[in-house]
């Protein structure tokens, strides 16, 4: 199976036909329109198995599938979290889609908001794979925080869950990741890897390749890059 995702940076309806290179089977996209309310009819007739979340009809997470997997919407409890969407793909696995967000919160935001999401559902993510827009690296790790990334990381692991990434490229450390998924601002320069596929071990010991686009080819479309991974 292959799965890409990628924060588009808006306006999916003029992009999405870039991800035809991947021939994925599932794309998590997040900052993308709601395809129920678009009036661009290449959009609506590409996006017709999909899941979307969203406060902002321009602007939410939606999880695309082709028309040979099977996704259901698990419709679990965000409490108000932003963005999640959980889903079964094929009745075989669970899939997590994330964009982690503010979400105005002064203590939980970004990592924040996923850290209280997977308290709430952490004993249903066996056979699980979580991607998107995490939004967050080590790098911004507080010492008087208990729910900074590496404490997500930990929990993760802790249910047999890794970093697909990190799984490929073993030499490098959390926080010194090599291949940025993230251009602040389009700034070469200020490059971060905030984007990610975790995976249960089943997916792990099976994965094939995992890629990040060039910055060369993709800064124009937006300020991520697309992360691809094939298992």
């Amino acid at each position: 199976m292959k799965i890409l995702t990628w924060n588009c940076n808006g306006a999916l309806r003029k992009k999405f036909d870039y991800l035809n290179e991947f021939n994925a089977d599932i794309i998590i996209v997040q900052e993308c329109e709601n395809p129920q309310v678009t009036k661009d009819k290449k959009y609506k007739d590409w996006a017709t198995n999909y899941i979307w979340t969203g406060e902002n009809n321009n602007k939410g997470l939606g999880i695309f599938a082709t028309e040979k997997v099977k996704i259901e919407n698990l419709n679990w409890d965000t409490n108000g979290l932003k963005y999640f969407i959980s889903c079964k793909v094929n009745t075989d696995f669970n899939l997590l889609g994330t964009w982690c967000h503010g979400a105005n919160s002064p203590t939980f935001g970004y990592i924040g908001q996923l850290w209280k999401y997977l308290q709430m559902h952490k004993t249903k993510l066996n056979k699980s794979i979580i991607a998107g827009d995490f939004n967050s690296n080590v790098i911004w790790d507080r010492w008087d925080r208990w729910w900074n990334h590496s404490d997500v990381v930990r929990e993760l692991k802790e249910l047999k869950i890794e970093s697909l990434y990190h799984k490929q490229n073993q030499g490098e450390e959390p926080g010194k990741e090599l291949q940025p998924t993230f251009f602040l601002h389009r700034n070469l320069v200020k490059a971060y890897h905030i984007d990610y596929i975790f995976a249960s071990e089943e997916f792990a010991k099976s994965l094939k390749q995992l890629s990040i686009g060039q910055h060369v080819k993709w800064i124009e479309k937006s300020d991520h890059m697309p992360v691809f991974c094939e298992v």
